[in-house]
């Protein structure tokens, strides 16, 4: 072979080597990022104490059950300052985030356990900025220690490695990574030995009931689990065809909004008397009445009408129309109508203006227009300007804005009674409370919450199929306020009281 002829095929070899690696070699090549956490020292002043806190946000690397890096998961954690000379004290530490799925932690971060929160108008609309942050005295910080966790996809928490976003978007996918970052961070941070918590929101508390049977059987006991505005069956928040089960436990929260609004005759003077005559209505009268479909007679038919129309404030030609059974879109848009209005799906008690008095269902949230822009806005300075956070992160707080957000619904814990057609995570929450009779677990309801309503979790807690003395583990707390019930004054003094209690008497 002559030596040109030679050289042109090596560098063709090293050439064609070159290019069909290019892109494969870079990314195997490429560093593992690390997480990147700043720590700053904040306080919080409790019932006339002021109590300094160590705050660290930003990230840290999560590895699979291999050791594989798999993800930056990004917290906030805040941990009571002690001197240098003094014995060191464990502490109850709570790890805490909001549902979605798709949402970061920031609301409820905000709203009622770091050490600032933000100051709406309720229930009313919180003006534009400069919005109130100002010193949470509610918070719980006096007691325990508090990591805010902002599930893969929100805050700034993004696959490494091999990984990709659906690798963790979906309920098996989303116990499995929230699980592996609370051991690891307790092995980190040397906490494996404290009393340990779980706080969720909304779809946070169908998380926890999937989480606290996760690490129970890893090994690691939790000493109570609060659930904030819960749901674990879905059953209870949908409304498929020719299935009454929305349609019932959405009854007693269409009656209570009705009693806000003043649109019951003769409105009792105590709204918890008037929901217990609810219930009772519910389970005696509308029940049977739904479950007879058909087969129900014109007269049994106008009579129930009637009640309904008393009970939910909506007129009995409403009722009939919608065959008795009336979707929470369509309360929504059809309880204030005539005063041009339509009520909150988070928090009933707000109301906002119905541009289309023509319309089936309401077409926005006026709780959440409400006070979003000052949740979003206020949390957004007080992470990068108090907590000093790099401003070249980018904090998503919400998945639902990261290109192919898809949640995948199957649940390996509903497979256990071969159907996936419910997804409902008590059933691991009733099996973590059989294996740790010790675990406590509270729940906090909203009486205007129509987005995870009350009476669905007192269904779901009555067909867990625990024992009595399991039963009464769980603890139920109500409030007049919504979903977010921390945004009502007394409902946020009523919050610290009942959780701080559960805490102090779970932790000893």
């Amino acid at each position: 072979m002559k030596k040109s002829t030679l050289v042109i095929l090596l560098v063709g070899i090293i050439c064609y080597t070159s290019w069909g690696q290019t892109d494969t070699d870079k990314e195997d090549k490429k560093p593992i990022p690390e997480g990147e956490v700043s720590t700053t020292q904040q306080s919080v002043k409790i019932n006339g104490a002021t109590i300094p806190l160590t705050a660290r946000a930003g990230t840290m690397q999560l590895r699979d059950e291999n050791n594989n890096p798999i993800a930056l998961f990004g917290f906030t954690s805040y941990t009571k300052e002690v001197a240098k000379d003094a014995a060191p004290v464990n502490r109850p530490i709570i790890f805490s985030y909001n549902g979605g799925p798709g949402s970061s932690s920031y609301w409820l971060h905000m709203g009622v356990m770091g050490p600032k929160r933000i100051a709406v108008n309720d229930p009313t609309n919180t003006p534009a900025a400069p919005y109130k942050i100002v010193n949470n005295e509610f918070s719980l910080l006096d007691i325990a220690d508090l990591v805010m966790m902002d599930p893969i996809g929100t805050g700034l928490s993004v696959p490494i490695g091999k990984s990709k976003f659906e690798d963790f978007w979906g309920v098996d996918q989303d116990i499995r990574s929230i699980s592996l970052f609370i051991k690891q961070y307790l092995i980190e941070n040397g906490r494996m030995n404290s009393a340990k918590y779980l706080l969720g929101e909304s779809y946070g508390t169908f998380r926890n009931a999937g989480v606290m049977n996760k690490l129970l059987n890893d090994g690691i006991a939790l000493n109570g689990v609060v659930m904030v505005s819960a749901v674990f069956d879905l059953r209870t928040l949908l409304f498929p065809p020719n299935d009454d089960m929305s349609y019932i436990v959405h009854f007693p929260t269409y009656a209570a909004t009705a009693w806000y609004h003043n649109k019951i005759a003769n409105k009792p003077a105590s709204l918890e008397a008037f929901i217990t005559e609810v219930r009772n209505f519910t389970e005696k009268e509308y029940v049977p009445a739904l479950f007879k479909g058909n087969k129900l007679t014109v007269e049994e038919r106008n009579a129930l009408a009637n009640k309904l129309a008393n009970y939910s404030g909506c007129s009995v030609d409403f009722w009939k129309k919608a065959d008795l059974r009336v979707q929470a879109g369509e309360f929504f848009a059809e309880l204030l109508r005539n005063e041009g209005n339509t009520v909150g799906r988070l928090d009933s008690r707000f109301k906002g203006g119905n541009q289309d008095l023509l319309s089936q269902f309401a077409d926005y949230d006026p709780q959440s227009s409400a006070i979003s822009p000052a949740y979003t806005a206020g949390f957004m300075h007080y992470y990068y300007n108090d907590l000093k956070v790099n401003k070249k992160l980018n904090y998503m707080t919400s998945a639902g804005g990261r290109e192919g957000f898809k949640w995948d619904w199957k649940h390996e814990g509903n497979m256990r009674w071969g159907t996936s057609a419910a997804i409902n995570t008590g059933i691991d929450m009733a099996q973590a409370m059989t294996l740790d009779p010790n675990v406590k677990v509270l729940i906090l309801n909203g009486y205007y919450d129509i987005a995870t309503v009350f009476y669905g979790v007192e269904y779901t807690i009555d067909h867990l199929g625990l024992t009595n003395e399991l039963r009464n583990n769980i603890i139920m707390k109500y409030y007049e306020a919504g979903h977010m019930m921390y945004t009502h004054q007394p409902s946020l003094e009523k919050f610290r009281k009942d959780v701080s209690e559960f805490i102090i008497s779970t932790s000893k």
